[in-house]
């Protein structure tokens, strides 16, 4: 046989032939020999011109079941093919966490659950082992509910479920919590379908919350809303319930997907509001106790499970813009009126002020028109004075009628806060809670002589006269005028000042300037008058439609006018 030569160029062909190979095998999973046992080192051959040793202890169950001997196959990971002793440096360890990585990768992308052990605490949570991969198990991931002693869950082979992988950083996260919880939704889920709406089932109260309790049913819960405990109003919970005790509910509602159950203790009851508004006619009244104040007004309770609204409106007569606070308390004891019944909104609104009697009406019967009052000035505006009178109303005196011969605003200047005065009622109006009152009306008798010339009458002026007045003051509001001949004032609003609206403007009169009114009224016993532009001037026109024509006949409206003026200046 010719004896085959190796030439240089093979050998060094060879040669990287073997460095390629060395450098394929190097960060790859290879099988391997048992060649032989050294004490506690396996020495493998796994093709590489060379041998590893392996520390036995390595490879785990399988050495302690006397599986390792000479001739054993065993997968290893070649870590590096030589080192300075011309060893390949491999890793069993290394290994099976390779075969763990791609079997884990597998379930992780199939969403299957992985087999591992709990054995180790670290800083926020665990270390598990899945068969040789190192996984990170975070605290919150280890039960529904937190756990104070975990010994008992530890180096015990359980399900867990991979929530994160990442194979360059060597990272696995995963979760025994989402297997309880998937486990518990089965179980709720079987449940569920065995309750109906309406059906009537035992349960224990489990927790208390401010809105509601939770209530176990036998391995659901169902919420108990604090609203559906009574028909009574409930501020919490803990008022009526304790944990752990055993009460009998109705299901209300179920959420067939979120299983979520709603629960009801009051539907067990008689509903209060049933024929309500035969219990509770308007007008009637009733006591009760107030059980809660908000800024609009207070709750009464007037039986178990009914509770109407006194609204801030109708809690006093007199006391405006005051917090109900200020005017009952919690758990005070009062009377009050039906207002209003609405079964369908389940409301019942209440009066309060109803059970007294309303001031205006008391001092309408007790101080009729004409009489004199006696009151403290109590506040000084523009237009006049506030007097306290009996019974914590007030009475207006106008400017206009402060005094017969000085303006309005010089005769203010005689009054203050605190002052004790003397005044005539001249009107009362119960609906608008509004009391006029009059000083100057306290000389009625001098007025009626004063006026005698001004009316062209004995005794005084009458209503529909016309008078010829003198501009004394002019403001914002109308004009104060003074009867010619005479003493006597009076104020000419601004509605009344023309009967054209853009003629209704005080500043287009001066003092000291005269014009001629209409008096509309004129009240002999409070010696009130009220004079009037504006009805003067409807009055000369319809006078003039009467006597001239009307504007049907051709003549224009101003023609007519001017005919009815000059008949006028004629007489």
């Amino acid at each position: 046989m010719a004896q085959q030569t190796v030439t240089k160029d093979d050998f060094e062909s060879m040669l990287l032939d073997s460095f390629v190979d060395n450098d394929a095998a190097e960060g790859t999973v290879v099988r391997g020999k048992v060649v032989a046992i050294e004490k506690d080192l396996a020495i493998i051959d796994v093709g590489l011109k060379t041998e590893g040793r392996v520390p036995l202890k390595e490879f785990g169950q399988a050495f302690r079941d006397g599986q390792i001997v000479i001739g054993s196959e065993v997968e290893v990971y070649v870590d590096r093919v030589e080192n300075a002793m011309g060893e390949a440096v491999l890793s069993r360890e290394k290994a099976r966490r390779e075969e763990s990585w791609v079997k884990l990768e597998e379930k992780y992308n199939a969403n299957e659950r992985v087999e591992g052990t709990i054995f180790n605490q670290v800083k926020g949570g665990f270390t598990v082992d899945l068969e040789g991969a190192v996984a990170f198990l975070p605290r919150s991931q280890v039960d529904i509910r937190p756990i104070r002693d975990i010994a008992p869950l530890m180096n015990v082979p359980q399900p867990f479920q991979i929530l994160k992988m990442d194979k360059r950083r060597g990272n696995i996260v995963v979760s025994r919590r989402a297997i309880l919880e998937e486990s518990r939704a089965e179980q709720r889920s079987e449940i569920v379908q065995q309750l109906e709406e309406g059906q009537v089932v035992d349960g224990v109260v489990k927790n208390i919350t401010d809105y509601g309790a939770f209530v176990d049913l036998g391995g659901i819960d169902g919420l108990l809303h604090v609203t559906d405990i009574a028909w009574r109003r409930v501020n919490h919970p803990s008022e009526v319930l304790t944990i752990g005790e055993t009460i009998k509910v109705q299901i209300v509602r179920i959420n067939h997907e979120s299983h979520r159950i709603s629960l009801g203790m009051k539907q067990l009851q008689a509903d209060p509001w049933e024929g309500i508004e035969a219990k509770y006619p308007i007008g009637a009244k009733f006591s009760g106790r107030v059980t809660n104040i908000t800024d609009y007004g207070a709750f009464v309770e007037l039986e178990p499970g009914i509770e109407g609204l006194i609204h801030v409106s109708e809690m006093s007569w007199t006391k405006k813009n005051v917090h109900p606070g200020k005017i009952v308390s919690t758990s005070q004891e009062v009377d009050v009126v039906v207002l209003e019944v609405d079964p369908d909104k389940r409301r019942i609104s209440l009066g309060l002020k109803q059970t007294l009697q309303n001031p205006w009406e008391a001092f309408a019967e007790k101080n009729p028109i004409g009489s004199t009052i006696e009151g403290e000035v109590k506040n000084k505006t523009e237009f006049g004075l506030f007097i306290g009178l009996e019974g914590d109303v007030d009475g207006m005196v106008h400017l206009s009628d402060l005094d017969w011969q000085k303006s309005g605003e010089v005769a203010l200047d005689d009054y203050n806060r605190g002052d004790m005065v003397s005044a005539k009622v001249l009107d009362v109006d119960v609906e608008k809670e509004r009391i006029s009152l009059g000083i100057k009306q306290l000389a009625a008798d001098d007025l009626a002589d004063n006026t005698a010339s001004a009316s062209g009458e004995q005794g005084g002026l009458r209503k529909n006269a016309v008078v010829t007045t003198e501009v004394i003051e002019v403001n914002e509001g109308g004009i104060e005028v003074r009867i010619a001949d005479s003493e006597v004032t009076a104020f000419i609003r601004r509605a009344d000042l023309s009967r054209d609206r853009n003629d209704q403007r005080p500043e287009r009169f001066s003092k000291g300037e005269k014009v001629d009114a209409r008096v509309t009224q004129y009240d002999r016993k409070t010696g009130r008058i009220q004079l009037s532009i504006k009805a003067l001037e409807i009055a000369e026109e319809r006078e003039a439609v009467a006597n001239f024509g009307s504007s049907d006949s051709g003549a224009s409206l101003g023609d007519i006018l001017g005919a009815a003026l000059k008949g006028r200046d004629d007489k």
